[in-house]
Protein backbone atom coordinates (compact mmCIF):
# COMPACT_ATOMS: atom_id res chain seq x y z
CA UNK A 1 0.00 0.00 0.00
CA UNK A 2 2.79 2.40 0.90
CA UNK A 3 4.52 1.89 -2.44
CA UNK A 4 1.25 2.37 -4.28
CA UNK A 5 0.52 5.64 -2.47
CA UNK A 6 4.07 6.85 -3.17
CA UNK A 7 3.68 6.06 -6.88
CA UNK A 8 0.36 7.87 -7.03
CA UNK A 9 1.86 10.91 -5.33
CA UNK A 10 4.76 10.90 -7.78
CA UNK A 11 2.24 10.69 -10.63
CA UNK A 12 0.18 13.53 -9.17
CA UNK A 13 3.11 15.96 -9.26
CA UNK A 14 3.55 16.04 -13.08
CA UNK A 15 -0.23 15.99 -13.44
CA UNK A 16 -0.56 19.14 -11.35
CA UNK A 17 2.34 20.76 -13.21
CA UNK A 18 0.61 20.13 -16.53
CA UNK A 19 -2.68 21.47 -15.17
CA UNK A 20 -0.92 24.58 -13.86
CA UNK A 21 0.60 25.23 -17.29
CA UNK A 22 -2.80 24.93 -18.96
CA UNK A 23 -4.54 27.18 -16.41
CA UNK A 24 -1.84 29.85 -16.51
CA UNK A 25 -1.50 29.82 -20.31
CA UNK A 26 -5.24 29.99 -21.01
CA UNK A 27 -5.77 32.87 -18.60
CA UNK A 28 -2.63 34.71 -19.70
CA UNK A 29 -3.65 34.47 -23.37
CA UNK A 30 -7.29 35.37 -22.72
CA UNK A 31 -8.44 38.90 -23.58
CA UNK A 32 -8.43 41.20 -20.61
CA UNK A 33 -6.33 43.95 -19.11
CA UNK A 34 -5.71 44.62 -15.39
CA UNK A 35 -6.02 48.34 -16.16
CA UNK A 36 -9.32 48.03 -18.04
CA UNK A 37 -11.40 48.97 -14.99
CA UNK A 38 -9.38 52.11 -14.26
CA UNK A 39 -10.98 55.52 -14.96
CA UNK A 40 -10.55 56.71 -18.58
CA UNK A 41 -8.95 59.92 -17.30
CA UNK A 42 -5.76 58.06 -16.31
CA UNK A 43 -3.06 58.71 -18.96
CA UNK A 44 -1.81 55.73 -21.03
CA UNK A 45 1.72 56.09 -19.68
CA UNK A 46 0.42 55.63 -16.12
CA UNK A 47 -1.45 52.49 -17.20
CA UNK A 48 1.76 51.26 -18.83
CA UNK A 49 3.64 51.75 -15.56
CA UNK A 50 0.93 49.87 -13.69
CA UNK A 51 1.26 46.95 -16.10
CA UNK A 52 5.03 46.98 -15.62
CA UNK A 53 4.60 47.02 -11.84
CA UNK A 54 2.33 43.98 -12.12
CA UNK A 55 4.93 42.19 -14.24
CA UNK A 56 2.74 42.09 -17.36
CA UNK A 57 5.65 43.27 -19.54
CA UNK A 58 7.63 40.11 -18.79
CA UNK A 59 7.49 37.01 -21.04
CA UNK A 60 4.80 34.50 -20.15
CA UNK A 61 7.26 31.69 -19.19
CA UNK A 62 8.95 34.01 -16.69
CA UNK A 63 5.61 35.00 -15.17
CA UNK A 64 4.56 31.34 -14.98
CA UNK A 65 7.72 30.26 -13.15
CA UNK A 66 7.34 33.10 -10.63
CA UNK A 67 3.67 32.28 -10.04
CA UNK A 68 4.41 28.54 -9.69
CA UNK A 69 7.18 29.24 -7.18
CA UNK A 70 4.85 31.44 -5.17
CA UNK A 71 2.03 28.86 -5.24
CA UNK A 72 4.09 25.72 -4.62
CA UNK A 73 6.81 27.04 -2.29
CA UNK A 74 6.27 30.55 -0.93
CA UNK A 75 2.63 30.24 0.11
CA UNK A 76 3.05 26.82 1.82
CA UNK A 77 6.10 28.15 3.69
CA UNK A 78 4.14 31.23 4.77
CA UNK A 79 1.24 29.04 5.96
CA UNK A 80 3.68 26.82 7.86
CA UNK A 81 5.22 29.84 9.56
CA UNK A 82 1.82 31.15 10.63
CA UNK A 83 0.71 27.79 12.02
CA UNK A 84 3.94 26.99 13.89
CA UNK A 85 5.31 30.44 14.68
CA UNK A 86 8.74 29.37 13.44
CA UNK A 87 10.45 31.64 10.91
CA UNK A 88 11.70 29.80 7.84
CA UNK A 89 14.23 31.68 5.74
CA UNK A 90 13.80 35.31 4.73
CA UNK A 91 10.04 35.55 5.16
CA UNK A 92 9.97 39.36 4.97
CA UNK A 93 11.24 39.36 1.36
CA UNK A 94 9.32 36.28 0.25
CA UNK A 95 7.16 37.10 -2.75
CA UNK A 96 3.50 36.14 -2.46
CA UNK A 97 0.64 35.92 -4.93
CA UNK A 98 -1.15 39.25 -4.62
CA UNK A 99 -4.47 40.41 -5.96
CA UNK A 100 -4.59 43.09 -8.65
CA UNK A 101 -7.83 44.62 -7.40
CA UNK A 102 -7.73 44.17 -3.61
CA UNK A 103 -4.94 46.73 -3.11
CA UNK A 104 -2.19 44.16 -3.40
CA UNK A 105 -3.60 41.88 -0.69
CA UNK A 106 -2.27 38.29 -0.78
CA UNK A 107 -4.64 35.97 -2.60
CA UNK A 108 -4.33 33.25 0.04
CA UNK A 109 -5.51 35.74 2.68
CA UNK A 110 -8.56 36.56 0.54
CA UNK A 111 -9.34 32.85 0.20
CA UNK A 112 -8.83 32.23 3.92
CA UNK A 113 -11.29 35.01 4.78
CA UNK A 114 -14.00 33.50 2.57
CA UNK A 115 -13.26 29.82 3.18
CA UNK A 116 -15.37 29.46 6.37
CA UNK A 117 -18.52 30.65 4.56
CA UNK A 118 -17.96 28.12 1.78
CA UNK A 119 -17.17 25.29 4.16
CA UNK A 120 -20.29 25.97 6.23
CA UNK A 121 -22.53 25.75 3.18
CA UNK A 122 -20.69 23.13 1.12
CA UNK A 123 -19.67 20.95 4.06
CA UNK A 124 -23.11 20.78 5.63
CA UNK A 125 -24.73 20.21 2.24
CA UNK A 126 -22.47 17.26 1.48
CA UNK A 127 -22.81 15.71 4.94
CA UNK A 128 -26.60 16.05 4.71
CA UNK A 129 -26.61 14.58 1.21
CA UNK A 130 -24.55 11.53 2.16
CA UNK A 131 -26.47 10.95 5.41
CA UNK A 132 -29.81 10.92 3.55
CA UNK A 133 -28.79 9.39 0.22
CA UNK A 134 -27.30 6.19 1.64
CA UNK A 135 -30.40 4.93 3.53
CA UNK A 136 -32.73 6.14 0.77
CA UNK A 137 -30.80 4.20 -1.87
CA UNK A 138 -30.53 1.06 0.26
CA UNK A 139 -34.21 1.01 1.23
CA UNK A 140 -35.33 1.78 -2.34
CA UNK A 141 -33.26 -1.15 -3.62
CA UNK A 142 -34.50 -3.55 -0.95
CA UNK A 143 -38.11 -2.58 -1.67
CA UNK A 144 -37.61 -2.50 -5.42
CA UNK A 145 -40.68 -1.46 -7.45
CA UNK A 146 -42.53 -0.38 -4.31
CA UNK A 147 -44.25 2.98 -3.91
CA UNK A 148 -41.24 4.33 -1.98
CA UNK A 149 -38.89 3.19 -4.75
CA UNK A 150 -41.03 4.79 -7.45
CA UNK A 151 -41.35 8.09 -5.57
CA UNK A 152 -37.63 8.25 -4.78
CA UNK A 153 -36.83 7.48 -8.41
CA UNK A 154 -39.01 10.34 -9.66
CA UNK A 155 -37.54 12.76 -7.12
CA UNK A 156 -34.01 11.63 -8.00
CA UNK A 157 -34.58 12.20 -11.71
CA UNK A 158 -35.87 15.68 -10.94
CA UNK A 159 -32.93 16.31 -8.62
CA UNK A 160 -30.11 15.59 -11.04
CA UNK A 161 -31.97 16.98 -14.05
CA UNK A 162 -32.48 20.50 -12.68
CA UNK A 163 -29.39 22.72 -12.42
CA UNK A 164 -28.62 24.41 -9.12
CA UNK A 165 -29.14 27.91 -10.53
CA UNK A 166 -32.74 26.99 -11.39
CA UNK A 167 -33.55 25.27 -8.09
CA UNK A 168 -31.85 28.12 -6.21
CA UNK A 169 -34.01 30.79 -7.83
CA UNK A 170 -37.11 28.62 -7.40
CA UNK A 171 -36.43 28.08 -3.69
CA UNK A 172 -35.86 31.80 -3.12
CA UNK A 173 -39.09 32.67 -4.93
CA UNK A 174 -41.19 30.19 -2.96
CA UNK A 175 -39.75 30.20 0.56
CA UNK A 176 -38.25 33.70 0.76
CA UNK A 177 -40.47 35.87 -1.44
CA UNK A 178 -43.90 34.21 -1.30
CA UNK A 179 -43.85 32.56 2.14
CA UNK A 180 -41.26 34.80 3.80
CA UNK A 181 -39.86 31.93 5.88
CA UNK A 182 -36.19 32.62 5.13
CA UNK A 183 -34.10 35.69 4.28
CA UNK A 184 -33.65 36.43 0.60
CA UNK A 185 -29.91 37.11 0.82
CA UNK A 186 -27.16 35.57 2.92
CA UNK A 187 -25.84 37.92 5.61
CA UNK A 188 -22.09 37.24 5.69
CA UNK A 189 -21.59 39.80 8.48
CA UNK A 190 -23.67 37.78 10.92
CA UNK A 191 -21.70 36.52 13.94
CA UNK A 192 -23.05 33.72 16.11
CA UNK A 193 -22.83 34.96 19.71
CA UNK A 194 -26.09 33.74 21.24
CA UNK A 195 -29.09 31.52 20.59
CA UNK A 196 -30.93 34.08 18.45
CA UNK A 197 -27.97 34.65 16.13
CA UNK A 198 -27.50 30.88 15.92
CA UNK A 199 -31.08 30.45 14.76
CA UNK A 200 -30.62 33.31 12.29
CA UNK A 201 -27.53 31.57 10.91
CA UNK A 202 -29.44 28.30 10.51
CA UNK A 203 -32.31 30.09 8.74
CA UNK A 204 -30.07 31.78 6.19
CA UNK A 205 -27.99 28.63 5.59
CA UNK A 206 -30.96 26.32 5.08
CA UNK A 207 -31.83 27.28 1.49
CA UNK A 208 -28.32 27.15 -0.07
CA UNK A 209 -27.55 23.94 1.83
CA UNK A 210 -30.74 22.25 0.63
CA UNK A 211 -30.18 23.37 -2.96
CA UNK A 212 -26.68 21.90 -3.03
CA UNK A 213 -27.71 18.78 -1.12
CA UNK A 214 -30.71 18.07 -3.36
CA UNK A 215 -28.56 17.37 -6.41
CA UNK A 216 -26.08 15.25 -4.44
CA UNK A 217 -28.85 13.23 -2.77
CA UNK A 218 -30.35 12.41 -6.15
CA UNK A 219 -27.02 11.28 -7.60
CA UNK A 220 -25.71 9.26 -4.64
CA UNK A 221 -29.05 7.61 -3.82
CA UNK A 222 -29.52 6.33 -7.38
CA UNK A 223 -25.97 5.04 -7.45
CA UNK A 224 -26.44 3.31 -4.08
CA UNK A 225 -29.73 1.79 -5.23
CA UNK A 226 -28.16 0.30 -8.35
CA UNK A 227 -25.24 -1.09 -6.38
CA UNK A 228 -27.47 -2.71 -3.74
CA UNK A 229 -29.76 -4.27 -6.37
CA UNK A 230 -26.73 -5.77 -8.10
CA UNK A 231 -25.37 -7.23 -4.86
CA UNK A 232 -28.74 -8.66 -3.77
CA UNK A 233 -28.51 -11.02 -6.77
CA UNK A 234 -25.06 -12.32 -5.84
CA UNK A 235 -24.40 -15.91 -4.74
CA UNK A 236 -22.94 -14.89 -1.38
CA UNK A 237 -26.32 -13.38 -0.41
CA UNK A 238 -28.11 -16.68 -1.08
CA UNK A 239 -25.39 -18.50 0.85
CA UNK A 240 -25.79 -16.18 3.84
CA UNK A 241 -29.55 -16.69 3.81
CA UNK A 242 -29.17 -20.46 3.57
CA UNK A 243 -27.03 -20.40 6.73
CA UNK A 244 -30.01 -19.07 8.64
CA UNK A 245 -28.91 -15.47 9.05
CA UNK A 246 -31.69 -12.98 9.53
CA UNK A 247 -32.62 -10.78 6.60
CA UNK A 248 -31.59 -7.63 8.46
CA UNK A 249 -28.16 -9.11 9.20
CA UNK A 250 -27.67 -10.25 5.61
CA UNK A 251 -28.48 -6.83 4.25
CA UNK A 252 -26.60 -4.79 6.84
CA UNK A 253 -23.45 -6.89 7.19
CA UNK A 254 -23.00 -8.26 3.69
CA UNK A 255 -25.04 -6.43 1.06
CA UNK A 256 -24.64 -2.87 2.31
CA UNK A 257 -20.91 -3.19 2.98
CA UNK A 258 -20.13 -4.55 -0.48
CA UNK A 259 -22.52 -2.10 -2.12
CA UNK A 260 -20.92 0.89 -0.43
CA UNK A 261 -17.52 0.27 -2.05
CA UNK A 262 -18.31 2.08 -5.34
CA UNK A 263 -20.60 4.53 -3.54
CA UNK A 264 -17.85 5.67 -1.17
CA UNK A 265 -15.60 6.13 -4.19
CA UNK A 266 -18.27 8.29 -5.81
CA UNK A 267 -18.66 10.32 -2.60
CA UNK A 268 -14.90 10.95 -2.38
CA UNK A 269 -14.69 11.98 -6.02
CA UNK A 270 -17.74 14.23 -5.64
CA UNK A 271 -16.23 16.47 -2.96
CA UNK A 272 -14.29 18.66 -5.45
CA UNK A 273 -17.35 18.77 -7.69
CA UNK A 274 -19.60 20.22 -5.03
CA UNK A 275 -17.16 23.12 -4.64
CA UNK A 276 -17.78 23.81 -8.33
CA UNK A 277 -21.52 23.72 -7.73
CA UNK A 278 -21.07 26.17 -4.88
CA UNK A 279 -19.77 28.78 -7.34
CA UNK A 280 -23.24 29.23 -8.82
CA UNK A 281 -25.10 28.72 -5.55
CA UNK A 282 -23.03 31.31 -3.69
CA UNK A 283 -23.70 33.81 -6.44
CA UNK A 284 -27.46 33.21 -6.25
CA UNK A 285 -27.71 33.47 -2.46
CA UNK A 286 -24.99 36.18 -2.15
CA UNK A 287 -22.81 33.95 0.04
CA UNK A 288 -19.46 35.66 0.47
CA UNK A 289 -17.44 32.52 -0.23
CA UNK A 290 -14.77 31.28 -2.60
CA UNK A 291 -17.24 30.84 -5.45
CA UNK A 292 -18.31 34.46 -5.31
CA UNK A 293 -14.65 35.50 -5.06
CA UNK A 294 -13.92 33.59 -8.26
CA UNK A 295 -16.82 35.19 -10.14
CA UNK A 296 -15.89 38.71 -9.01
CA UNK A 297 -12.25 38.11 -9.92
CA UNK A 298 -13.20 36.95 -13.41
CA UNK A 299 -15.34 40.04 -13.91
CA UNK A 300 -12.50 42.35 -12.80
CA UNK A 301 -9.74 40.49 -14.72
CA UNK A 302 -7.94 39.68 -11.46
CA UNK A 303 -5.86 36.86 -12.96
CA UNK A 304 -3.79 35.96 -9.85
CA UNK A 305 -6.97 35.21 -7.89
CA UNK A 306 -8.55 33.24 -10.73
CA UNK A 307 -5.38 31.21 -11.35
CA UNK A 308 -4.94 30.42 -7.67
CA UNK A 309 -8.56 29.40 -7.04
CA UNK A 310 -8.66 27.19 -10.13
CA UNK A 311 -5.36 25.59 -9.14
CA UNK A 312 -6.72 24.86 -5.67
CA UNK A 313 -9.72 23.15 -7.27
CA UNK A 314 -7.31 21.08 -9.40
CA UNK A 315 -5.35 20.05 -6.30
CA UNK A 316 -8.60 18.98 -4.63
CA UNK A 317 -9.51 16.80 -7.61
CA UNK A 318 -6.11 15.06 -7.68
CA UNK A 319 -6.00 14.58 -3.89
CA UNK A 320 -9.50 13.13 -3.61
CA UNK A 321 -8.85 10.81 -6.55
CA UNK A 322 -5.99 9.41 -4.50
CA UNK A 323 -8.19 9.24 -1.40
CA UNK A 324 -10.89 7.38 -3.36
CA UNK A 325 -8.39 4.77 -4.57
CA UNK A 326 -7.08 4.22 -1.05
CA UNK A 327 -10.58 3.89 0.42
CA UNK A 328 -11.52 1.45 -2.32
CA UNK A 329 -8.56 -0.75 -1.38
CA UNK A 330 -9.37 -0.58 2.34
CA UNK A 331 -13.03 -1.52 1.88
CA UNK A 332 -12.46 -4.27 -0.68
CA UNK A 333 -10.04 -6.92 0.65
CA UNK A 334 -9.84 -8.50 -2.82
CA UNK A 335 -7.81 -5.51 -4.02
CA UNK A 336 -4.10 -5.68 -3.32
CA UNK A 337 -1.82 -2.80 -4.14
CA UNK A 338 1.75 -3.62 -4.98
Amino acid sequence: MGQYVLRRVMTAVPTLLFISIVIFALLALSPGDPTANLPPSIPPEIKLRIREALGMNQPMPVRYVKWLQQFMINEPLNALEKSTGIQIGDSSNRLRITSWTARGKPVVDLITERLPQTLWVVGLAYLLAVALAMPIGVFAAYTQNSIFDQISSVVAVIGFSLPTFFTGVLVIQIFAVWLGWFPTLYDTTLRVVNWNTFLAQIRQMLMPVLVLAFFQIATVSRFARSSVIENLKMDYVRTARSKGLSERLVVARHVVRNSMIPVVTLVALGIPGIFGGAIVTEQIFAVNGIGQLLILSIQSNDLPVVQTVLMIFAVLVVVFNLVADIIYGVLDPRIRYS
